[in-house]
């Protein structure tokens, strides 16, 4: 630490009874080369060379314009080591892609065919991460109808070997349909007073641990919430990432999926209701007004039977993303099935 801060410590003293003597430094350049196997965690084949055009998101590798329609294909792989954050989301022992996941692989698709309105995406089956090897997503957006409509869904299986044995089904987990710009679309409410006039604070102590007694496992990724409040039938949270790359995402899925924790903090509405626990069903009349917000604040407002509506802005109070109903449906009613790629059914990553 002295030597990088420009000190020059007098090595001899330092190094005195430890070895025999300076050992003069090789005339040639250093030519390291690692021993063991590159990690292949991270993503680095160029899909170009395969005819494909990047997708450039975290969540999607590459993006298919189709020949024989109007329109588009959106594919990428998730596994624990690509992208271990998502493994901090597990309920009932098992990872699940989030349902705010689901929406933003939505709202980039819709953003690439000119239809940046979610107007509805209804989730059919969870998609569990295998705990070793990968999966793969397929992400389908058709063709418009003459409103400009289009719709929209989401499949997923377990990675192919090399020998091309496809003999695994695709799950449909989620489908929907996008909007254009002016299909009813939401204006944001403007700048959000925060913190908001006459709302009283909800305790956050322990949250956490009491998901986990009742089988949420948040890891630090998802542990964003930071503030909740509760005026009436609203609610209200503040929530920060703790990872620095939100501007990767249009609306980081772990940001604000720890917003919506805020639904089960006791005394919040509905949290008597349901103490095991909601999570995301359906999501309607989605807007994104702004990207890669690193901390925002949300209001929600009832909307229906399990419904709210949510209005999001960013730490200044400036709209992030307006959501007319999220449906929330207890975790007990998720089929979560056997692990999708049992260990030995498929070509493993080494030593994953």
């Amino acid at each position: 630490e002295l030597h990088l801060r420009g000190v020059s410590p007098d090595w001899d003293t330092v190094f005195a009874g430890r070895r025999p003597g300076r050992v003069e430094l090789p005339t040639y350049a250093f030519q390291r080369a690692p021993y063991w196997l590159e990690d292949g965690a991270a993503p680095t084949a160029d899909v170009t060379s395969a005819g494909l055009t990047p997708a450039g998101h975290p969540l999607l590798g590459a993006v298919v314009v189709l020949a024989d329609s109007d329109g588009l294909l959106l594919t990428g792989r998730l596994s624990a080591r690509t992208h271990p954050w998502l493994t901090d989301h597990a309920v009932g022992g098992r990872a699940l892609l989030p349902g705010t996941a689901f929406l933003e692989l939505a709202l980039e698709a819709g953003a690439r065919v000119g239809c940046p309105r979610v107007e509805e995406f209804t989730l059919e089956a969870p998609l569990v991460l295998p705990e070793h090897g990968g999966t793969v997503l397929r992400l389908t957006v058709g063709a418009p109808d003459p409103q400009g409509h289009r719709p929209l869904s989401l499949h997923s299986r377990p990675d192919t070997p090399a020998d091309g044995d496809f003999d695994d089904e695709w799950t449909r987990h989620a489908e929907g349909v996008l909007a254009p710009d002016g299909a009813a679309a939401t204006e944001a409410d403007g700048m959000m007073p925060w913190p908001p006039p006459g709302a009283e604070p909800l305790d956050l102590d322990g949250l956490y641990d009491r998901f986990a007694a009742g089988g949420f496992a948040y890891g630090p990724a998802f542990q964003g919430l930071h503030t909740a409040w509760r005026r009436g039938d609203e609610l209200f949270a503040q929530a920060v990432l703790p990872a620095p790359d939100a501007d990767r995402f249009g609306l980081h899925p772990a940001l604000l999926d720890a917003a919506l924790h805020a639904t089960g903090v006791p005394g919040a509405p509905g949290a008597d209701a349901h103490p095991e626990g909601r999570l995301p069903f359906s999501w309607n009349g989605v807007t994104l007004h702004a990207t890669g917000a690193g901390a925002i604040r949300v209001r929600l407002a009832p909307a229906g039977p399990d419904a709210v509506t949510l209005a999001v802005s960013d730490a200044t109070g400036a709209p992030v993303a307006t959501v007319d109903a999220l449906v929330l449906r207890p975790a007990g009613t998720l089929a979560l099935g056997a692990d999708p790629a049992p260990q030995g059914s498929r070509h493993q990553d080494l030593y994953a």
